[in-house]
């Protein structure tokens, strides 16, 4: 893995090579599967994200060629949901599997009490022995899968819909008291 140094003057560092390297060679590292991190030479903070953001933003060649616009603005759009969409389908996926898993068991449990190998009581036991275990994993897999998710969108650093609506009310809010103080201003000033 590569560590890469941001510093403030904006120039990059690769720590394992020992040079100074562009973005255009930050990308073409990225397109050959060098795994690489970005930390800021001040803070030592983990700016990967905000980086590789910058290098689809600013429209580098080498960055963009694979992206459409289209493809850019869905990914800004949907920021952190996407990931959330993939995890509810894979566990959609799951969740189908265990339903479809207790259906057989009920074809099979009525076949084993109808060929007399369990009783009906021993079957229904057996089925709500079962349907428990599938219940129990099925909430598992949704609560495990909801926790990853949290995690991944924190180390991913993305804004989901809820923090771009709370921002978008702090910006309106600001945007509102500006305008009040630049009239304030303007009177202050016909005033003199």
């Amino acid at each position: 893995m590569h560590k890469i140094k941001r510093y403030a003057n904006r120039k990059l560092y690769d720590t394992v090579d020992k040079k100074y390297i562009t973005l255009t060679q930050l990308t073409a590292m990225i397109k050959e599967g060098v795994e690489i991190y970005v930390i800021d030479n001040q803070t030592g903070d983990d700016i990967t994200a905000s980086v590789l953001a910058k290098m689809i933003a600013h429209g580098d060649k080498e960055a963009g060629e694979n992206l459409s616009a289209g493809a850019l603005m869905r990914l800004i759009r949907k920021g952190g949901d996407t990931v959330a969409d993939y995890a509810k389908k894979y566990t959609s996926i799951w969740q189908s599997a265990l339903s479809l898993a207790e259906d057989e068991t009920d074809k099979l449990v009525n076949k084993l009490v109808k060929d007399r190998e369990l009783s009906k009581s021993e079957g229904r036991n057996l089925k709500k022995e079962i349907i428990s275990y599938t219940e129990n994993l099925k909430s598992w897999i949704g609560t495990t899968i909801d926790k990853r998710i949290k995690e991944i969108l924190g180390v991913m650093n993305l804004a989901d819909r809820q923090h771009i609506v709370q921002l978008t009310d702090t910006i309106d809010a600001l945007s509102e008291k500006v305008e009040e103080l630049e009239k304030r201003l303007k009177k202050t000033s016909d005033e003199n």
